[in-house]
């Protein structure tokens, strides 16, 4: 176990302090209500001298005392079992409320690079893994402390040599347990990490499985989640084995503390140092004490898996954040110029992307983005939007360089529309208005119109309070693009950016869509990707493209006749067969 994982664990319980030191009281009281049930019952051996003499009166009122001794110890184990819960939960919610507020700072690098299913992994299956070893862990740790430094005293004053014995032979459980708990966290933290990957294959598979079934690649798909499954099984037994071996071995070293007790105590029985009584007592003492040694081991298990799911957690939360602009001034009323002076980019800074890009949009332009694929078309949006940071170079946006001023307040002020949908879990109301500042039903309906998306809205069977997400199969993929479509008329941005804006929606629509864009692009910048090209014929500039450099630039009529590239590619959408 790694002991810097574990005291960074045991910060986040800090803020619960007072409800600790109530766990330790309360552990403590079940300990000396449990350690005095055998002092009780050894006198209430002595009271039976020997046949015909029974003191039945005093042995009665040791059973009484019993009684409550055994009801108050129940009473104090529940309450602790309470308090350790809310310790437990209490710290699980806050390392979740941190990893998922960890998201809104992370770079859209890390998430782009980072499967969803493994990061869904850490959120959900790691953390409740720690849930389950603080409850358990500590819990047992608590009682099983008291209880050993409990009996121990106890003993010492009944009788040292045999109380030795117990002493003596002890270290042999924990050196037991320490070294098969050595071997098998190697195979724990395995497990963890080969689960994340399973999360995040099955992630990819369920989503794409419409594909997998169009391609048949059902077989391969198989074959690859059984090969990762193997892996996990593998591990898996080899952990779970390692760590079942602790609680044998410890019992066994602990079943010799009994019998060593059991010997020496009868000798002295017989030698007159030691009463029966006190010999049972005694018993029950060894009993207790290595009782907690068998739980501590038992529960090393989830101790372990606690701490390779911490390692995860915290490997995430250690993940480098954006840069702070806190400090940094917001762009307000921007006229709607952008420039790009010298700009490079690449995400592997190993394969080349955009180079020495350059780019001035007056205020109000409609600019058209084309080229062929990987181009550097979408990375140009996500560079414009701040999304990814350039390697050198500026951008600006109304004269003002992008990283100097907050993100939010340049991002606030476009309106993005992409060719993957994103819709939430919530009414298509709740969905049109994600983004605008408490807008009304009438703003709402408007805006859809203006979308063409109210007309089917309407005939959804609860209208605009239906509620869908993103995975809703009852709208279609083009009736999914004209909501965000509808999002974005909301909200009348000063900047648009439309990424293959039309892409899932017929042709009809299309033009219907078009003459909307038309009216919401009036004085407004706007930067359209499209590679249908007939959609951009009216843009005020239209950049080629190829290889992350803009290698034409001007109207679509300009760039025609110059016969260039982009009348190349004009002409291959549009040349007859």
């Amino acid at each position: 176990m790694k002991l810097k994982t574990l005291k960074r664990l045991l910060s986040y319980v800090k803020p619960y302090a007072p409800l600790v030191i109530l766990a330790f009281i309360l552990a403590s009281g079940a300990v000396a209500l449990t350690l005095t049930a055998p002092i009780i019952t050894g006198k209430a051996v002595d009271c039976i001298i020997g046949k015909g003499n029974v003191d039945f009166n005093l042995m009665m009122k040791y059973i009484v005392i019993l009684f409550f001794v055994v009801i108050g110890t129940a009473l104090a184990n529940w309450f602790l079992g309470f308090v350790m819960n809310k310790i437990s939960h209490g710290t699980v919610r806050d390392i979740r409320n941190e990893t998922f507020n960890k998201f809104s700072k992370l770079p859209l690098s890390y998430i782009d690079h980072t499967p969803k299913g493994d990061t869904m992994s850490v959120i959900i299956s790691d953390i409740d893994s720690i849930s389950d070893g603080i409850i358990q862990g500590f819990t047992q740790l608590f009682t099983g402390i008291a209880t050993i430094v409990g009996t121990l005293i106890f003993m010492f004053g009944i009788n040292v040599k045999i109380a030795l014995v117990c002493v003596i032979i002890t270290p042999l459980s924990l050196i037991v347990a320490s070294t098969i708990s050595r071997f098998s966290y190697k195979f724990f933290s395995e497990q963890t990490e080969v689960r994340g990957e399973l999360g995040g294959y099955i992630n990819e598979m369920i989503s794409g499985q419409k594909t997998i079934q169009a391609f048949s690649y059902k077989e391969s798909s198989e074959k690859k989640f059984k090969e990762i499954n193997g892996r996990l099984y593998k591990c898996g037994v080899k952990a779970q084995f390692l760590s079942a071996l602790t609680n044998p071995c410890t019992r066994f070293v602990n079943g010799i503390v009994y019998a060593a007790v059991g010997i020496s105590g009868a000798f002295a029985v017989v030698g007159g140092a030691l009463s029966v009584g006190f010999l049972s007592t005694f018993l029950a003492y060894a009993n207790q004490y290595t009782k907690p040694f068998n739980e501590i081991s038992g529960v090393i298990t989830e101790l372990q898996a606690a701490l390779s799911g911490a390692e995860r957690v915290f490997a995430l939360l250690d993940e480098k954040e954006e840069e702070s602009d806190e400090d940094m001034p917001t762009l307000e009323n921007p006229d709607g110029s952008v420039s790009a002076e010298n700009v490079f980019f690449s995400y592997d800074k190993n394969v080349p992307l955009i180079e020495d890009f350059n780019l001035k949009v007056n205020p109000g332009m409609r600019v058209a983005i084309v080229g062929p694929t990987g181009c550097g078309k979408t990375t140009l949006i996500n560079l414009l939007m701040r999304f990814y940071d350039v390697d050198s170079g500026k951008i600006s946006v109304s004269g003002n360089d992008i990283t100097e001023i907050k993100r939010d307040s340049l991002r606030a002020n476009y309106g993005m529309v992409l060719q993957e949908t994103w819709l939430f879990k919530g009414t298509i109301r709740e969905n049109i208005a994600y983004g605008a500042d408490n807008p009304t039903d009438e703003e709402i309906i408007e805006a859809a119109k203006s979308a063409y998306a109210h007309s089917f809205i309407k005939r959804l069977p609860d209208g605009y309070d239906t509620v869908i997400s993103d995975d809703d199969e009852n709208i279609s993929q083009g009736q999914k693009q004209l909501l965000c479509i509808a999002r974005v008329m909301l909200i009348k941005p000063k900047m648009l950016i439309l990424d293959e804006a039309t892409s899932s929606i017929d042709t009809m629509t299309e033009i219907r869509v078009q003459k909307a864009f038309n009216k919401i692009m009036e004085g407004r910048t706007s930067f359209v990707i499209a590679h249908r090209l007939s959609t951009i014929k009216e843009a005020d500039a239209i950049l080629v493209m190829k290889s992350g450099k803009v290698i034409e630039i001007g109207t679509h009529d300009e760039l025609i006749n110059k016969a260039g590239f982009y009348s190349e590619l004009y002409n291959s959408q549009y040349r007859q067969v």
